[in-house]
């Protein structure tokens, strides 16, 4: 029987493919919890703190910004050798 030469495993991706995945998450990770909060314990009582520009702009902003930049790497073509 022959044996067949070991082929090395290549990832999917390249690192920088991977770095800026990773950056992304780190986008959409901060702008989820840029969101949470700014409820009220009592349901009668009204927080004006949920519509301030932390949760209606920038933590928004944040999360779509994660996800061009999540395509952006998931898009980029790898370098050629």
């Amino acid at each position: 029987m022959k044996k067949q030469p070991a082929t090395k495993k290549q990832f999917l991706f390249e690192r920088r493919n991977y770095l800026f995945l990773s950056i992304a998450v780190a986008f959409i990770g901060l702008g989820f919890a840029l969101m949470a909060g700014g409820g009220s314990d009592d349901p009668n009582v009204f927080n004006p703190e949920i519509f301030n520009f932390q949760r209606i702009r920038l933590a928004p902003t944040l999360v779509l910004t994660g996800f061009g930049v999540a395509m952006y790497s998931i898009l980029t073509a790898p370098k050629a050798k």
